[in-house]
């Protein structure tokens, strides 16, 4: 019996869920399972992977082959690190408690990588966020100054037109009262 180490799909539609899995490789991708290793959601950023390493690790030196992806979730967990520190042991190069240490290193070191990465996504976000609100307030601004400068125009156009209106007006009386001093000189 070929045994593999998979996803299979859980969740709603368009929003996956994923359980890691260890199967008979001719069962379905969701079908029967013999142990359920973890599970992955890549909707999450970055992906949420909860997968117990030393299970999967005693899966892979029974020979369990995992999928492309399987591998990758499993890398990412630790449990590859822990299948090669495994075998490490098993050959007598080191001793289970050198193995157990450098497993607990690189898991805290991981972990304070994942943290950090976290951490500068979220102050990128509220960086983006911030940037985003300074150019919005701008904006509103210079639409205001603009509306402004356009209300101001139109005062200056309107005042000029009722000076231009007033002026002809001045000039049509003062052309009247000559016309009727010639006629009354007459």
């Amino acid at each position: 019996m070929a045994v593999k180490i998979r996803l299979a799909r859980r969740g709603r539609k368009r929003r996956p869920i994923y359980n890691v899995v260890v199967a008979d490789s001719r069962s379905p991708r969701d079908g029967r399972f013999i142990e359920k290793l973890g599970t992955f959601n890549p909707n999450t950023h970055p992906a949420t992977i909860d997968i117990d390493p030393a299970a999967a690790a005693k899966w892979l030196l029974n020979g369990a082959q995992p999928t492309d992806t399987a591998r990758m979730v499993l890398s990412k967990a630790g449990a590859m690190f822990k299948k090669h520190l495994q075998v490490g042991v098993i050959k007598g190069a080191k001793t289970q408690e050198q193995a157990d240490q450098e497993f607990d290193a690189w898991m805290s070191e991981r972990s304070s990588a994942y943290a950090a990465e976290l951490e500068a996504k979220k102050t990128a976000a509220e960086a983006a966020v911030k940037a985003e609100l300074e150019a919005g307030i701008a904006a509103r601004k210079a639409a205001e100054e603009a509306e402004k400068k356009a209300e101001a125009e139109a005062l200056a156009a309107a005042a000029a037109a009722q000076a231009e209106k007033e002026a002809e007006a001045s000039e049509e009386e003062a052309a009247e009262e000559s016309s009727e001093e010639e006629e009354s000189a007459e």
